[in-house]
């Protein structure tokens, strides 16, 4: 049998790993798509008859063309997929070591864990699939620039007072790429709101921001003697943007209902003294009288203006609302 390939219609979407229901939950609540998959391999979830133009914030890449690879060796396989574009990254969920040997024969891509501050290139990236031991389901089409829609980054497992620091690098990397805010600089002035213990400060400190880190609770003992970090005691949500003044990124990783969230988000957004700004949106705090998720309040993140709400790598039942100014 030679290389043969069949096209296939609709899309295939790599789900967030261990975010099923959620993934499924937005189908049916937010998209209104309420069937089955027709096919499932893994995370990786085909329907023949996708919308074009969908996409659930809990999908880290979908294949927009998808089709069938039919091989017999991986040589083989590998040779068909460079025929078509030069960057392929696996999603893989059996079949390891064939799967190894079919990357192993591909032009070289960077599948290690970043080193933060990272530029994501904006370079089209395909994705493939091994169902079975002859047959890929690939798309040289994606919605993500990342490998299989995922970023990895080293960690420090020493320093950083929490494991927070990793969503709040994940999201500035994002900011970039979607929004072109650059990172977080020198003198920059930061405003981390909930900021306790600090693994958001902590991110902050160590690109050489001048932060205000508002909680209830005091940061790791470090944090609190760093001389670039200044601590407030207090609510940070009843705080006016007129008493804090002008910031060039404000964030927030308060646990707290979407709504509360919003108008706080809301205030800054008007008030024009925020840049750039990254919040995270908790998706599974339920209400006496609520107890599914206000996708219509989740639209009204997104249309504040320029925005954009990602689901992370290293986010769990949370969105993350992306923001920059128009202002310079």
């Amino acid at each position: 049998m030679s290389c043969r390939t069949e096209k296939l219609s609709g899309a295939a979407l790599l789900a967030f790993h261990g975010t099923e229901g959620l993934f499924l939950e937005e189908l049916r609540d937010r998209l209104g798509i309420k069937r089955p998959p027709d096919a499932a391999y893994g995370d990786l979830l085909y329907f023949s008859d996708w919308p074009a133009g969908s996409l659930p914030y809990w999908c880290r890449t979908a294949m927009t063309e998808p089709f069938l690879l039919h091989f017999d060796s991986c040589k083989e396989a590998a040779n068909s997929l460079k025929e078509i574009q030069r960057n392929w990254a696996p999603y893989t969920y059996r079949l390891f070591r064939r799967s190894n040997f079919i990357q192993e024969s591909l032009p070289y891509i960077n599948l290690k864990p970043k080193k933060f501050p990272f530029c994501i290139p904006k370079s089209p990236i395909g994705l493939y699939t091994l169902i079975d031991e002859h047959t890929i389901i690939a798309s040289a089409k994606t919605t993500s620039f990342l490998p299989a829609g995922t970023i990895n980054f080293e960690e420090n497992h020493k320093d950083p007072p929490s494991r927070a620091y990793l969503k709040l690098q994940e999201a500035l990397c994002a900011a970039d790429c979607l929004l072109g805010t650059g990172f977080p600089k020198a003198k920059d002035r930061c405003l981390d709101a909930g900021a306790s213990p600090g693994g958001w400060t902590w991110v902050l400190a160590e690109l050489g921001c001048d932060v205000l880190a508002v909680d209830r609770a005091e940061l790791a003992p470090g944090l609190m003697k760093d001389p670039l970090v200044k601590f407030i005691k207090h609510d940070a949500f009843t705080l006016k943007p007129e008493e804090l003044g002008a910031f060039d990124w404000v964030f927030s990783d308060v646990i707290c209902y979407p709504e509360r969230l919003y108008k706080w988000v809301q205030g800054w957004v008007e008030s024009g003294l925020a840049k750039n700004m990254i919040c995270t949106i908790k998706m599974k705090i339920k209400t006496e009288t609520q107890d599914k998720i206000d996708w219509n309040l989740i639209k009204e993140f997104e249309n504040l203006p320029e925005s954009r709400i990602v689901h992370l790598n290293y986010n769990k039942h949370e969105l993350t609302w992306l923001h920059r100014s128009g202002k310079t």
